[in-house]
């Protein structure tokens, strides 16, 4: 099952598409009263759910060198 933070995150995501970033998922996470921490607990608690969602197919990596998702089944 995947982590609380996963599925806030993956519901943002097929709803608002684009390329989604660690800032991008901490605003969202934050909004979503999952912002608990300082920011380097928040910004590693986001990489972890774009992980997350990346292992299970729901995202791609758009950028080798950074973390920078998008949406799998956008072009």
């Amino acid at each position: 099952m995947a982590s609380q933070a996963a599925q806030v995150l993956e519901k943002s995501i097929r709803a608002l598409g684009g390329t989604w970033g660690t800032h991008r998922s901490v605003s969202v996470l934050s909004n979503a009263g999952l912002g608990r921490g300082d920011l380097r607990a928040q910004e590693k608690r986001a990489r972890q759910a774009l992980r997350d969602l990346n292992a299970a197919g729901v995202i791609v990596k758009v950028d080798p060198d950074s973390a920078t998702y998008r949406l799998t089944t956008e072009q």
